[in-house]
């Protein structure tokens, strides 16, 4: 027991936030995305496009902000695809992200052999957004909450902004209530004259940049270097995210918080061999947390109404 109260302690919360930082990205994205009506399960494959562009861009030009310009916009590019498929070709939601996650696992397999030479990972940037340590002068002195939140890297920073910044732009602008109301009853939103499809697009974009952020955090920030399979289902971790925090984005980032609490506690478990018991019990913590975190709370939760429908088609037969 002593040794399990050990490691409840301030790097714990740390490595929360630092574990939470990809998922939040991903999920406050996937707000946005289902808000407007589009399901997007193509969030773990953006992340591996995004972190893949990301870290060879960096190696390419020794420049980590490049590399995080790059990750942010092939996320946003990869996303539209998406967009194209489910909104443009009226194909089903699940099976157009479901074919866009195994596309970006061939893509990112086959640029590393044509870039790299070999499959596996790439080579380590000269400089990761990781050694850009910022702490705020005297609130990073406030005793727990100054390390935790106030002294932290770019990107965690960065998510910090975005989780409000899209709250704002969701409940508080004409832009989210256009994206709300797509969501909701997009026939009504197109009789006042508002292009259903633009607004769609939009969510997804958005989606898509948040997510290759979320990517370019795992491989330029959080280690200095891509490596195939390094999103380890955090895209879909993400979507359980969105759903338990009510399609909220500040529900959304308390549900990331969760899971990385649960990330960070398997692993300082593994490091301090708290429980005599192999390392794949320990394993699997995030991802029962998930499974436990969505049947808790999705039966709260209600999702929009025309989530996940074709517009185009409930319009043609109106």
């Amino acid at each position: 027991m002593s040794g399990f109260l050990s490691i409840l302690n301030v790097d714990l919360l740390v490595a929360t936030i630092r574990l939470s930082t990809p998922i939040t990205l991903a999920a406050i994205g996937a707000v946005i995305c289902e808000r407007s009506g589009i399901v997007n399960i193509a969030m773990e494959g953006i992340m591996i496009m995004g972190a893949f562009s990301a870290a060879v861009a960096a190696l390419a030009t020794g420049n980590p902000w490049i590399g995080l310009l790059v990750g942010v916009l092939i996320g946003g590019v990869f996303s539209l695809l998406h967009a194209f498929a489910t909104i443009t070709l009226h194909l089903d939601h699940v099976v157009s992200g479901a074919v866009l996650n195994i596309l970006a696992f061939g893509l990112a397999r086959f640029f590393l052999i044509l870039f790299i030479g070999h499959p596996g990972t790439t080579d380590s940037i000269p400089v990761s957004l990781g050694e850009y340590q910022w702490a705020i002068p005297g609130l990073s002195k406030i005793p727990v909450l100054g390390p935790v939140i106030f002294n932290q890297t770019p990107i965690v920073y960065f998510s910090f902004i975005l989780i409000f910044f899209l709250w704002f732009l969701l409940f508080k602008t004409k832009v989210g209530l256009h994206i709300r109301s797509a969501g909701e009853h997009p026939l009504a939103l197109e009789t006042i004259g508002v292009s259903v499809v633009k607004i769609r697009y939009l969510a997804v974009l958005i989606s898509g940049l948040a997510s290759g952020l979320a990517g370019a955090y795992l491989s330029i920030e959080n280690s200095a270097a891509f490596t195939e399979g390094m999103t380890n289902g955090r895209g879909f971790i993400a979507l359980a995210a969105n759903i338990s925090g009510g399609w909220n984005p500040i529900g959304a980032f308390l549900a990331s918080l969760f899971f990385g609490f649960a990330d960070a506690l398997q692993v300082r478990m593994q490091v301090f061999k708290v429980l005599p018991v192999p390392a794949e019990v320990f394993i699997i913590i995030p991802y029962v947390a998930t499974v436990l975190a969505v049947a808790g709370l999705v039966r709260r939760s209600r999702a929009p109404k025309a989530v996940g429908t074709d517009f185009m088609i409930e319009r043609q037969e109106d």
